[in-house]
């Protein structure tokens, strides 16, 4: 049997098709969203679900949640003497939820599809498939969360072609997809993403606000009385869902043990207090909403709908925010808690080859930008450090794209291929994901040719193949760590060169200004967009590498003329 798994940052949940519909499927409980909490009690029994997020409350450090947040990196935690990390964690969630699909279904769940945020990048995605191992589950498809709520309004859609925005915010991530509904077919065109911010965040931002009308400092409560705050943003959760409801709402102050005395104030807030408390994080949201619409070619009032997935869409400032940034009220026509559970279900069923989805197509896309690090002749420099995209974000996939390199140095017999994932124009303001070592290139003179070939499949797997042309020779890669932290001698060294450089044209403030404003914008544009900053950058920076004043004013007006002409753009959008 195979079930779709959306596995979320805050909760959890498991379904399955029944005939041409998905239907979640009940925990051991009766409820419908298990808590992604692990924890142990005084007995050392595993606790997963709600009874770990009840523990929690009194107990923080015997549980762990959240940890979706840390998955495909080297975060661990210890939870009663027992050290764990983020694929140990899920999947103890994705067990209990195996166990609780078997239990209803009655018989055997060996096979799923599990869910992600669009932004997770390939190291995160195989922590997923691993974690689905480790709960003895054949992970046969990752899918992007956006794509998968596409996938539950797709089976209940009907009618004229569809542009739709999937406003996706959940407990620990934010993601938009613009999607396109057409004759059986779902498209999507674009997705952007914040990998590390969600509901979470929101009532922790609750909690911050009110430590702070309380005189006290966040981190010092944390760090000092941590079950007086696991208790508050119980409090403050439990807050922020009543004022999806209503205009106001109360809650208790806990003391310095975590314990709500009857004695103890009460503090009522309103949606004003969250709003403003919420400010900065709802900021955040509007970036990857011009971006996804950027690369989609689309302006906000070509949209025909726009759909609130993720249980943080539940609140009214949300929902708010949502209609101004879109120009039209959001609907919700499935629950945003389960829709991404039930399109994880409908992917199931078209794997199962589910004949009442034969006539049901899915294209994707990569929601980010992957190439490798490259050197550039800069006036009379060789500067290293630049990234050259192989495959752009949003490209369809599957896809293989390949991109010819050449060596710089005369008899270099050695390429190390370093591979990033990203939007900026230097490769330090990227995340390294791995990296490739090519010999045997011939003896000669700077320009040997290399073909570097990324294939990128529809489970975000990454695999890197190069091939020297003069040889046919091949060295292949799929990509499986992060790139390691500087040392504390690496870093002690890159601080020294720093304090060693002389005053250089580039390091005015207003070249500096201008440098941070181009790589901002970078980052959202489209690839054609790209493709013109990038000249008018490398010219600009050879300009000031040449240090000679009046080619490094010239090239600074051309460069600020084309991003007053991006800004005037990206406000029509």
């Amino acid at each position: 049997m195979i079930v779709g798994i959306d596995l979320g940052t805050t909760n959890s949940a498991v379904a399955a098709l029944e005939g041409a519909k998905p239907k979640l499927l009940p925990n051991a409980l009766g409820g419908y969203l298990t808590p992604s909490v692990v924890g142990f009690d005084s007995n050392m029994t595993l606790l997963v679900g709600q009874p770990a997020r009840d523990l929690q409350v009194i107990s923080p450090d015997r549980c762990a949640s959240v940890f979706k947040r840390w998955m495909g990196s080297d975060w661990k935690t210890t939870l009663a003497g027992r050290q764990m990390d983020a694929v140990e964690l899920s999947s103890q969630v994705l067990r209990s939820l195996k166990r609780d699909a078997e239990a209803f279904l009655g018989e055997p769940v060996d096979r799923a599809v599990i869910t992600v945020p669009a932004y997770f990048n390939n190291e995160q995605r195989q922590a997923t498939v691993m974690a689905g191992r480790l709960a003895g589950l054949k992970v046969e498809r990752i899918i992007n969360e956006p794509t998968a709520a596409a996938l539950a309004y797709g089976v209940h859609e009907s009618g004229d072609p569809q542009l739709v925005a999937v406003f996706d915010l959940g407990g620990g991530t934010f993601d938009i997809s613009i999607v396109e509904f057409f004759e059986g077919s779902i498209e999507v065109k674009s997705s952007a993403g914040e990998a590390m911010l969600g509901g979470e965040d929101f009532t922790r931002a609750i909690a911050r606000e009110i430590l702070r009308d309380q005189q006290l400092l966040f981190e010092s409560v944390e760090n000092r009385q941590p079950r007086r705050l696991a208790r508050l943003l119980q409090q403050c959760e439990l807050a922020k869902r009543a004022l999806s409801r209503q205009e106001s709402a109360e809650l208790m102050f806990p003391g310095e043990d975590g314990g709500l005395d009857p004695n103890a104030p009460r503090l009522l807030i309103d949606r004003e207090f969250v709003r403003r408390a919420c400010a900065p994080l709802m900021g955040l949201l509007e970036t990857p909403v011009r971006r996804a619409l950027g690369d989609a070619g689309l302006t906000r009032d070509r949209l025909n709908k726009v759909l609130l997935v993720g249980g943080a869409t539940r609140s009214g400032f949300v929902q708010s925010l949502a209609e101004e940034m879109f120009r039209q009220p959001p609907s919700a026509e499935l629950n945003p808690d389960e829709v991404v559970a039930l399109g994880a279900a409908v992917q199931a069923g078209l794997l199962d080859s589910h004949a009442e989805l034969e006539d049901l197509v899915v294209v994707d896309v990569a929601p980010f930008t992957l190439g490798v690090e490259v050197a550039k002749q800069l006036g009379e420099e060789m500067r290293t450090g630049y990234f050259s995209p192989i495959i752009h974000r949003n490209s369809v996939i599957p896809v293989s794209r390949a991109e010819s390199f050449s060596t710089v140095n005369p008899n270099q017999t050695e390429i190390e291929l370093k591979i990033f994932q990203g939007e900026s124009r230097r490769v330090e303001d990227n995340l390294q994901i791995g990296n490739l070592k090519v010999k045997g290139i011939p003896r000669g003179p700077a320009g040997q040719q290399v073909l570097v070939r990324f294939t990128y499949d529809t489970n975000g797997i990454l695999e890197v193949e190069s091939t020297v042309l003069a040889t046919g020779e091949r060295f292949q890669t799929v990509i499986t760590r992060y790139a390691a932290n500087l040392t504390d001698l690496e870093l002690a060294e890159a601080l020294k060169r720093m304090q060693d450089l002389k005053t250089h044209p580039r390091d005015e403030l207003v070249n500096q200004a201008l440098l941070h404003r181009a790589e901002r914008l970078y980052q959202e544009l489209p690839p054609p967009a790209r493709a013109q900053l990038t000249l008018l950058l490398d010219a600009f920076e050879a300009a000031l590498q040449s240090q000679e004043q009046e080619l490094v004013e010239i090239h600074r007006q051309q460069l600020e003329q084309f991003l007053s002409f991006l800004d005037d753009q990206s406000e029509e959008l």
